[in-house]
């Protein structure tokens, strides 16, 4: 699948201070080098919850840990056909995670670098020293330079490649299991994967580090993002609002508005799929900053869609218009006529938000007009500026989850979806027991909903966008 390229990637590391810098230079001085990740780049900090979950995939697959304790760690969402994770640590990626959905299992895909973080226990191929040029060169592991292959290994796993005093040389996928591999004097054992050379310093470090080492570089968002606000509220004669879901791109937005402007009311549009925090947080930022909420109900054009539509699909998503768009027209109809909203829309997002102008309107809400303070910040900078602030944050994206919104999304990953089931299993039986009844209504297979087959329709297009 390929990597959408949706904006220069800004992500360096500071090797004195052991964080990540979104610039080529570090607030303590010291000039920072580049890490190359895979595109769009959108990186963001692993919480607690993430480096858990990597760190039991890794336990599983190779038993050992693969993040210590006290090291930060970005993760990065990248193309594939369900879900895939780069991890970087110390400035460099040092694997992988995968979600295999007709397995509904997780696979570790360590680079070599992973083992200056770890030992392997299991799945490893020491090699002779003699073999060591030739693997270094991108070879593949061939049988009569094997010295030892750990036992648990079986075809197909991911495996390291070491030395006999424990340098890590490679990693790849085995071509045979551990019985096979030894009674054999010929063939490949393993084929390696080929890595960019990257340099890695892992060390620990805090996320007040971070912050304090980017403090410049957000700086510099901070006041382009607030003179953009306060010109673009002085040229246009509308009520200025500030759209908020509840997640952290829209709680950016409004700290920054709150800096150029003030007090500003909120348009929460609520579609009735929201997730408890979410709506315990929208309550939580409108007393933290003293502000009006002004909510645009959905729940029931959902349903009324659903009874029509059937559910939602990827590349059918009705469900915006229905839930969003005409609900917040309404409102915005009713209170002021028409009004000019800031909007927490990033070009990281997606190659449809990428292309968008900075201010416009969505032909479905005509009366409002829509600017995008942060248009051209990652999600870096954002959960720095959030840390900065100490913004009280939707407490979702430590339970693991990188996107808040409706909980049933159909754009979200089968990943994602797994972890809803898991986490809000009332939430989720509600949503089963919906698709399932509309699925026998219209013909559908009994496995239409546990293979997530209704998130896609035959001849659908995704023409539609939520940001409004």
């Amino acid at each position: 699948m390929k990597s959408p390229y949706l904006g220069a990637i800004p992500l360096y590391w500071c090797d004195a201070c052991h964080v990540p810098v979104l610039g080529k230079r570090c607030s303590c001085g010291d000039k920072t080098r580049f890490v190359g990740i895979t595109p769009p780049g959108d990186v963001r900090p692993a919480f607690p919850s993430d480096i858990h979950l990597i760190n039991r995939i890794y336990v599983e697959a190779f038993g050992a840990p693969l993040i210590p304790d006290g090291h930060l760690t970005l993760l990065n969402k990248v193309p594939d056909d369900d879900r895939m994770e780069e991890i970087i640590v110390g400035g460099a990626i040092v694997g992988a995670i995968r979600y295999l959905p007709q397995e509904e299992r997780w696979e570790a895909l360590p680079r070599p670098d992973a083992a200056l973080l770890m030992t392997p226990k299991k799945r490893y191929v020491i090699v002779d020293p003699g073999a060591a040029p030739f693997i270094k060169d991108g070879s593949s592991v061939l049988a009569p330079g094997v010295v030892e292959i750990e036992s648990h290994t079986e075809k197909g796993d991911e495996v390291f490649v070491i030395m006999p005093d424990g340098t890590c040389i490679g990693v790849g996928r085995a071509k045979m299991g551990a019985d096979e591999a030894r009674g054999v004097s010929r063939g490949q054992i393993v084929r390696l994967r080929k890595n960019a050379p990257q340099t890695c310093h892992p060390a620990p470090a805090d996320w007040e580090t971070a912050v304090r080492a980017n403090h410049e570089i957000l700086a510099i968002m901070e006041e382009d993002a607030i003179i953009f606000i306060r010109e673009l509220s002085e040229t246009e004669d509308l009520p200025l609002t500030v759209s908020y879901s509840g997640g952290k791109d829209s709680l950016v937005t409004l700290l920054l508005a709150l800096k150029a402007v003030g007090p500003v009311p909120l348009i929460f549009a609520d579609t009735g799929l929201e997730f408890p925090e979410t709506y315990e947080n929208v309550s939580r930022i409108a007393g933290h900053y003293d502000l009006p909420v002004f909510k645009a109900d959905g729940e029931g054009g959902f349903w009324d869609g659903f009874s029509r539509n059937g559910p939602p699909a990827v590349n059918f998503r009705w469900c915006c218009r229905a839930c969003k768009l005409k609900p917040v027209r309404d409102l915005i109809e009713k209170e002021w006529g028409e009004c000019l909203s800031l909007i927490g829309q990033r070009k990281y997002e997606s190659a449809r938000r990428m292309k968008s102008r900075r201010v416009w309107r969505n032909p479905n809400v005509p009366n409002q007009l829509s600017a995008a303070p942060i248009q051209h910040w990652n999600a870096l900078h954002v959960w720095l500026y959030l840390f900065q602030e100490k913004a009280p944050y939707n407490p979702l994206y430590e339970k693991g989850l990188d996107r808040i919104g409706c909980y049933m999304c159909p754009s979200s990953d089968i990943a994602h979806l797994k972890m809803i089931e898991i986490e809000y299993p009332t939430l989720w039986d509600r949503w089963r027991s919906a698709v399932i009844e509309s699925g026998a209504a219209n013909g559908k297979p009994e496995n239409w909903f546990g293979s997530g087959a209704w998130r896609i329709i035959t001849g659908g297009s995704d023409d539609e966008d939520s940001h409004y």
